[in-house]
């Protein structure tokens, strides 16, 4: 496979000139090792993985000679195994050193959620999210859905008929986007998905976490994405469990933890409101869940198949998520349900302007499918930039004021 150029790398290297430490997460397997190695090739420092058994024993047993060696950029790979020692060491160099572009740090857990590290170098660095491929970054189109969304919605209803059809979508969906597995066929990238499930389950999280029953996170990841794309609702989830509560509200967070899993919070006009309305949860990677759920593109194809409408609204979340890590327009990625409504997907930016988004797993789209983001945009007024219902339909279509039908490739078309 040609490499594959990176959308958050003009980001990071934006980053690395205005501050002085750059972390980048994500996923196990993702990408942030191949991305660190680019930018360094352009821009010569040090580079030291923690997954390297030697280097990470040098780490803990001289941290602040570790933090201190090499040339800036500093890139360290996997920081959260170097413990709190060694973010601390990093943080006294850069409090005597404010030069932009000391570190670039890595990392395959979320660094502000790692048990034992109590240091988040607030007001010193920089997060950004890097997630497996974007169908963007795949296909090498534009991305840029979001910024045209806010900016130029109306000239989504002049774009052309799109090339892919039901079966592509549900391929790519089915593929995901980690790199080593997307262009796997379906039997090998099940044996990658796997043995990725069992690295970070057995050995990231009981290193990070010292979780008793890790064998156990296999499982509960099944179970979430039998229910991805619907609401987060413990209870339920405990109930097929089968441990303690408090046990798998904690392993939730593991798997949150360690970016398998998201949450998409509940948008209610306030963010008073919205704290009391349950969050949907979604996995990360459509092709993780669809092995998980045993699902192929010839299954999915079935009318009958239920599995297919909450992968396509994964899959639609997680093509939205990856964007608004590097799009120009701030905005929060939410979800909209009350007693007599429900919206698959708000963005929302700070000033309170909304793109609301309808998933539908088929080719059908009428008037009917508008009906809540009609009543939406009444309720908003100005503030409702524009609704759009994405599907498998090949040709964008208006439906009347500030609603327009769009293909899915849109997403990742626009721009």
């Amino acid at each position: 496979m040609e490499q594959v150029g990176r959308r958050l790398r003009g980001r990071t290297e934006r980053a690395l000139r205005a501050f002085r430490v750059v972390i980048v997460t994500g996923p196990r397997q993702c990408g942030k090792t191949t991305l660190v190695r680019q930018i360094l090739a352009d821009n010569p420092g040090t580079f030291r993985s923690l997954d390297d058994s030697r280097t990470l024993a040098a780490a803990l047993v001289d941290p602040v000679g570790f933090a201190q060696y090499g040339t800036p950029p500093r890139a360290i790979d996997e920081i959260q195994f170097g413990g709190d020692a060694l973010v601390r060491a990093i943080k006294l160099h850069v409090d005597r050193d404010s030069e932009p572009g000391q570190y670039l740090l890595t990392g395959s857990a979320d660094f502000l959620t790692v048990p034992g590290l109590s240091e988040s170098l607030a007001g010193r660095a920089v997060l950004l999210d890097l997630w497996p491929f974007s169908q963007g970054e795949l296909h090498g189109t534009p991305d840029g859905f979001v910024d045209i969304a806010f900016k130029d919605p109306g000239s989504l209803r002049e774009g052309t008929v799109s090339r892919f059809g039901p079966r592509d979508y549900l391929e790519l969906l089915c593929a995901g986007g980690y790199p080593e597995a997307v262009n796997l066929d379906a039997e090998d990238r099940g044996l990658w998905f796997d043995s990725l499930i069992q690295t970070i389950t057995q050995r990231d999280v009981a290193d990070l976490t010292g979780a008793r029953r890790a064998s156990e996170l296999p499982r509960l990841l099944a179970i979430l994405a039998a229910r991805t794309a619907n609401e987060l609702v413990v209870s339920q989830i405990n109930a097929d469990f089968g441990l303690a509560r408090h046990t798998t509200e904690d392993y939730i967070g593991f798997l949150r933890m360690t970016n398998l899993i998201r949450e998409v919070p509940a948008w209610a006009g306030s963010h008073a409101t919205r704290a009391k309305r349950r969050s949907k949860v979604h996995l990360t990677d459509t092709g993780l869940a669809s092995h998980l759920l045993g699902a192929d593109a010839e299954a999915l194809l079935k009318p009958e198949d239920r599995r297919r409408g909450p992968l396509t609204e994964t899959f639609v979340v997680n093509e939205l998520r990856k964007q608004l890590s590097w799009s120009k327009t701030r905005a929060e990625l939410l979800h909209f349900r009350d007693n007599s409504k429900e919206i698959d997907v708000i963005l929302e930016t700070p000033d309170g302007r909304v793109v609301a988004l309808e998933v539908k797993s088929g080719l059908t789209v009428d008037a009917g499918s508008f009906r809540h983001l009609a009543a939406m945009r009444d309720r908003l007024g100005d503030a409702f930039v524009h609704g759009y219902v994405v599907s498998f339909a090949d040709t964008p279509l208006p439906f009347g004021d500030r609603l327009t039908s769009v293909p899915i490739s849109y997403l990742w078309e626009a721009g």
